[in-house]
């Protein structure tokens, strides 16, 4: 089920309404019956994998306040839920390069033909399920007893396929709080989800036309493999901060505030800045659970160096198991390393030129908006080969802008530039003075009801619905 279709826009309202007419003891059964409903919507069998995952670590998180073995309590834990991601996300992948390099000597191939369907959601979910079993291990909160709120803070149905991946700090106490009926909040968490149904539907779908008509193309090159890449760069942030503005919405709607997943990324004058910004929760994960581990920044520049390669590596491979994700993770850990090893020199340099310190934010920012969307080359190409004749493309001008092969007529076309120019503005809005919505909502009812009229006709017309309604799924699903 789509936040985009016609399912949910039945769905959700019926289980806000159910939500706040049931009483308190009865709440947290609706929601997960409901998160549940959601999630089997794709596969029924796949909830079963869901619910082996909470089991496993909420009967982790138990054992490990009545036994003094809790390290290896958590290890089990761990080693039970991350084989779980490993046999469905991972395992055809090192299968078919293991049998790839046993063929270049000659050999027989280990197992042939493993192949499984990947779960939605499931890097999310036992992200989070793993984030809670190590933070009850290192005592930053007790274990939760019961089944029913813990099930339901693993199922959570607004933000459970594609995130914000939450803490467990942060969301079980909010479980287990009564909710009442608050008109300003269902107000904010709306305004939310329909800035969110907005990107989406104006510029993420309408910008995916051009994207996949160019990435089709037997040989793209020219000013069109450059509009492609740029765009996609667009399209994924559109795409993906989209999914967590509704999500984000949908569940202040029911009183749950969840954590904040994207900041502006692509005004970060730095590539850190810019991981900071950009898919705030899974990179706040993987600072606490892998990268402050290992030590960090702590151990001297030669280790944060190898740390950091190795986060960017993971996070590669967190998002597919394809050498085009490596390779992504990879070039943004090795321009990390650079930018560590090179920030004195460039401090130096930077002080001779005498750069004013906003020509050079300025400068900064456009290269990493530069640097990040070539990368995303790997993250949108299916193959080596396909990025690499993206890359080609990109040198190559001898190919004339054809705007019938674009996927996007003009008129389409100057819709996207419009609406990506109104994003930029709330994004220097936001980056100024916070979020743009509490601002808006500050305002009286005589500027607030023009604005969402009006957001709600550029939906009405400028939303992208395809041949009958056919709604696009969100790119971060695949993960």
């Amino acid at each position: 089920m789509l936040f985009n279709s016609l399912k949910f826009a039945a769905f959700f309202p019926a289980v806000t309404l159910g939500y706040f007419v049931l009483p308190h003891r009865l709440r947290a059964v609706w929601l997960l019956a409901a998160s549940y409903l959601f999630y089997m919507c794709w596969n029924p069998r796949y909830a079963l994998l869901m619910l082996a995952s909470t089991a496993v670590t909420w009967a982790a998180g138990l054992a490990m306040e009545r036994t003094a073995h809790r390290k290896a309590v958590l290890a089990v834990s761990l080693v039970l839920n991350l084989g779980i991601l490993f046999i469905f996300k991972y395992a055809s992948f090192v299968l078919d390069n293991l049998n790839a390099a046993l063929a270049v000597f000659g050999k027989d191939p280990v197992l042939g033909g493993f192949s499984v369907l990947l779960p939605v959601g499931i890097s999310f979910y036992i992200f989070q399920a793993v984030g809670y079993t190590i933070d009850v291990y290192r005592r930053r909160l007790p274990a939760e007893r019961s089944f029913l709120y813990y099930a339901l803070f693993v199922s959570f149905f607004p933000q459970l396929v594609a995130g914000p991946i939450e803490r467990s700090t942060n969301m079980l106490p909010q479980l287990h709080e009564k909710h009442r009926f608050d008109y300003e909040r269902i107000k904010s968490g709306l305004v939310q989800m329909l800035g969110g149904y907005l990107e989406k539907m104006v510029i993420a779908d309408r910008l995916a036309l051009l994207v996949d008509a160019v990435w089709q193309q037997e040989s793209p090159g020219g000013a069109a493999a450059w509009l492609a890449v740029f765009f996609f760069a667009l399209q994924l942030y559109c795409d993906f901060a989209s999914y967590s503005d509704i999500a984000i919405g949908a569940a202040r709607v029911m009183g749950f505030d969840l954590m904040r997943n994207f900041d502006s990324p692509y005004l970060a004058p730095t590539l850190g800045q810019f991981w900071d910004r950009w898919h705030i929760s899974l990179s706040k994960w993987f600072q606490d659970y892998l990268y402050i581990p290992l030590g960090g920044s702590r151990k001297g520049l030669a280790r944060t160096c190898v740390n950091l390669l190795i986060v960017f590596l993971v996070s590669g491979l967190w998002h597919g198991a394809a050498w085009t994700f490596v390779l992504w993770g990879a070039a943004h850990g090795v321009y990390s390393v650079i930018a560590r090893l090179t920030a004195a020199p460039r401090a130096r340099l930077r002080q001779r030129l005498g750069l004013p310190a906003g020509l050079h934010r300025v400068l900064s920012t456009i290269w990493v908006f530069f640097f990040v969307s070539l990368t995303l080359v790997l993250f949108r190409a299916d193959s080596l080969p396909a990025a690499g004749r993206m890359f080609a493309g990109l040198l190559r001008w001898d190919t004339p802008l054809d705007w019938a092969a674009l996927g996007l007529d003009k008129p389409d076309f100057v819709v996207a530039l419009a609406a990506i120019a109104v994003l930029f503005i709330f994004d220097l809005l936001r980056a100024k003075g916070g979020p743009v919505r509490d601002r808006f909502l500050a305002r009286p009812l005589w500027v607030q009801w023009p604005v969402l009229l009006a957001g709600l006709l550029a939906l009405a017309v400028f939303g992208m619905y395809g041949e009958g309604y056919v709604e696009q799924p969100f790119i971060y699903f695949q993960f």
